[in-house]
Order: C-alpha cells, then sequence, then structure tokens
C-alpha cells in the first residue's frame, strides 16, 4: 500500500455553523457546499464538522468535542499570522517555536478552536 495523503479529517464539534464560521473567517477555508457532511476545504483536503449526536454510521467509538490536536500549513510570515489571530481575539497558547514537521523544521504556533481542538498553524 503507498498512502500518497490525508483526504479529509472529521472534527467532532459542539454546533457546525460556529466551526464554519471560525474556520472560514479565521483561517479563509471555503465552506463546503454539496458535500456529504459539513466543513471546510483546507488546500486539497477536507475538514468536515458532526455533532456528537449526528455521528455518522461509521464513527469513532467514543467520539469527543475538543480532543483532536493536528496541524495546518500557512503560506505567511509568522509575524503576519500572529497579526491576523490577534485581530480575531484569539489567544496564542504557545508562541512560534522551531518544531519538527512533517517535511523538517517548522516554525509553528500553538491555538484552539472555539471547541478546544489544539490547531497547530506552522510555516516552513
Amino acid at each position: 500500500m503507498n498512502i500518497r495523503e490525508i483526504d479529509h479529517i472529521t472534527l467532532t464539534v459542539s454546533d457546525i455553523a460556529k466551526s464554519e464560521r471560525f474556520y472560514h473567517e479565521v483561517f479563509d477555508m471555503p465552506i463546503l457546499e454539496d458535500a456529504p457532511l459539513a466543513g471546510v476545504r483546507a488546500g486539497k483536503q477536507r475538514i468536515y464538522f458532526v455533532e456528537k449526536e449526528q455521528q455518522p454510521p461509521f464513527a469513532p467509538a467514543n467520539p469527543s468535542i475538543g480532543s483532536i490536536a493536528f496541524s495546518i500549513v500557512a503560506k505567511n510570515p509568522m509575524d503576519e499570522i500572529i497579526n491576523h489571530l490577534k485581530s480575531y481575539f484569539i489567544d496564542i497558547i504557545d508562541e512560534p517555536q522551531t518544531r519538527e514537521g512533517t517535511h523538517g523544521k517548522v516554525k509553528s504556533l500553538l491555538i484552539k478552536d472555539p471547541d478546544g481542538n489544539i490547531i497547530e498553524i506552522a510555516n516552513y
């Protein structure tokens, strides 16, 4: 088997509309139209949103809100990312530092989405 990339991830959220608004407004991710689940497009991938009570037929054994940590890669310089987050009053929970990314060293910071999921925002 030769895995090429991740197609999508599904987040269990408390409020789908609030999650769509956050990811669309803060990260400029387009809201999906005509998709099997609500969500946004993140580059070539998708992030789907489901509420705990509305899980699809094949769901994790114990879906929980705010239990995911993932990393997104931004093209903007880190100072622009920080200023953008501040303009949306988003707390940076871990200041920019060098970390190991999939393709080598990245400069990244950490924030939380409205449900407490950890989002690492990185740039190479």
